[in-house]
């Protein structure tokens, strides 16, 4: 409960901190950097050498692949059955498919299942949701953002230069060396830094506006990640026998975290209706902090 109470606290703050003037313009972006390009690549570096791999340890990226791309194909289909326009679609091919599972998906699983749990979250972020981010994502992005050809090289230059993918590869290739004390040291007090700054920064960028015509594919955008995505994940792990291992409770937990925020970004900044993104992003994240507890107490 306490975690909890910790998680809501640091979300409020951030909010707070949006509603004043601060001295620091843009704060959300500068957290958002420091996490993606120094916390998030240290925590990496620090869990991934733990890492056993195994086709067990591969149960997150096959729940992570099978639950984005069972939306995907949902939400093209739904978007073809409502006739939603090419804006709309695009955004909820973003932030129906993209799963929120570092900013949320750490602070509250580990609120749940400790750090132990932290392995798995690397495997299901970087081979699951970080990786559908620099393909899928940008693919999307480009087709539905644009009118222009997609190049195939500059998609390939955003995972080379993706800052996480980059330390999870180093730590893959270096897993047999053992780093320095105090380099562990380091990466332990920057790993530390993640669940406040991506809470407070969650807190930043929290928007509530909505139009009544956006409630469709509102509410179809929210259903499909915080409901039918852990469905899709637990209906999975029975099948396989994976439902009562740890690795498998992890992986049905970030299939129901909430839309990742960075999808919502590209999705503004590509036009891609930024007013209904950004309220799928806010509201899927305070709902799913109580749906993801109910979704633990039916699988703990």
């Amino acid at each position: 409960m306490f975690n909890f109470i910790l998680i809501i606290s640091y979300i409020t703050l951030g909010f707070v901190f949006k509603n004043i003037k601060l001295p620091i313009v843009d704060l959300h972006l500068k957290l958002n950097r420091f996490i993606i390009y120094i916390a998030l690549p240290a925590m990496i570096l620090l869990q991934t050498p733990k890492i056993q791999f195994s086709m067990e340890m591969m149960i997150p990226v096959y729940i992570a692949w099978i639950t984005m791309g069972s939306c995907a194909i949902l939400i093209y289909f739904f978007s073809k059955r409502y006739n939603f326009s090419r804006e709309v679609t695009g955004a909820l091919m973003l932030v129906t498919v993209l799963t929120n599972s570092t900013f949320v998906g750490i602070p509250v699983i580990t609120a749940h299942f400790g750090n132990e749990s932290l392995p798995f979250i690397v495997l299901y972020d970087q081979l699951g949701t970080s990786f559908w981010l620099a393909t899928y994502g940008t693919f999307i992005a480009a087709y539905y953002g644009s009118k222009g050809a997609i190049s195939a090289w500059t998609i390939s230059k955003k995972i080379a230069r993706f800052p996480p993918l980059i330390a999870f590869v180093f730590a893959i290739a270096f897993s047999s060396h053992t780093y320095p004390s105090f380099v562990v040291t380091l990466l332990e007090f920057l790993t530390m830094m993640i669940v406040p700054m991506a809470l407070i920064s969650v807190g930043l960028q929290l928007e509530f506006k909505l139009a009544s015509s956006e409630i469709k594919p509102f509410v179809l955008s929210l259903v499909l990640k915080l409901i039918i995505s852990p469905i899709i994940a637990i209906v999975v792990c029975y099948y396989f026998g994976w439902i009562d291992l740890l690795i498998g409770k992890v992986s049905i937990l970030e299939s129901s975290m909430a839309a990742m925020i960075t999808a919502g970004v590209i999705a503004s900044i590509n036009g891609l209706a930024p007013r209904l993104s950004n309220a799928i992003v806010a509201y899927g994240i305070l709902l799913s902090l109580f749906t993801s507890w109910i979704l633990f107490l039916l699988i703990k």
